[in-house]
């Protein structure tokens, strides 16, 4: 199974990304987490790039991501199957997959109504060598501010600020919205399934929709 998630930001795509990744024993490729391990790295002038980038809510540019992206699908764990977060954003960068044969087989949108998207980013918490998301409300961890695995501290992104989130909104309507359409368009003539699901619901709720969808679409 090769599958990419979309979703605007703060819709919920790292909590289900760990569900799909979980079950179906996927590696779950996030764009987000590798770029910002790079930054990690200070001694690099990539990395320093990177780093402006993300501080400043803006998208890492395409030559950038997707060779990143190439490196990472290159590695065994990937060889029957990946789920890819946070890529491709924009049309420009669907059409480098392709180009690229990077072959999907799935595609799930994730989506909340707008209004609700502020509030659920701000109460975001991350366990930030995994990448594992949680929500102060709609996804607590087991203890407060302790990620369930580790039992290690859990944070706040540092983009994770109203206006930062504003630009992150704009840039993601602006660009990743039209590629949605796009991908529904080409539904019909690409060998690719796509659902979109509606994230209001339960977490069990969700679960179940995306795992029906999967298990009734597995190659």
């Amino acid at each position: 199974m090769r599958i990419i998630l979309l979703g605007a930001p703060g819709v919920g795509k790292g909590t289900h990304a760990r569900f799909i990744s979980e079950k179906y024993n996927l590696p779950h490729i996030s764009i987000g987490n590798i770029l910002r391990n790079c930054i990690s790295n200070h001694d690099s002038i990539m990395s320093q790039k990177i780093k402006k980038y993300i501080n400043n809510g803006l998208m890492v540019p395409d030559n950038i991501t997707i060779q990143i992206i190439k490196k990472r699908l290159s590695n065994i764990d990937c060889k029957k199957g990946f789920l890819l977060d946070g890529y491709p954003r924009n049309i420009i960068q669907a059409n480098i997959l392709e180009k690229e044969n990077i072959k999907i087989d799935n595609i799930i949108e994730i989506y909340i109504p707008y209004s609700q998207i502020i509030t659920r980013i701000l109460g975001r918490r991350i366990h930030d060598p995994s990448g594992r998301t949680y929500h102060v409300i709609f996804n607590p961890p087991k203890i407060f501010g302790k990620d369930d695995i580790t039992g290690e501290p859990l944070i706040r992104r540092i983009d994770d600020n109203i206006q930062t989130i504003n630009y992150r909104l704009k840039e993601y309507f602006k660009q990743t919205q039209p590629l949605i359409q796009y991908y529904r368009k080409q539904v019909y003539k690409k060998d690719f399934l796509y659902k979109k699901i509606n994230n209001t619901l339960s977490i069990i709720e969700v679960k179940n929709e995306i795992d029906h969808f999967l298990q009734k679409n597995i190659r």
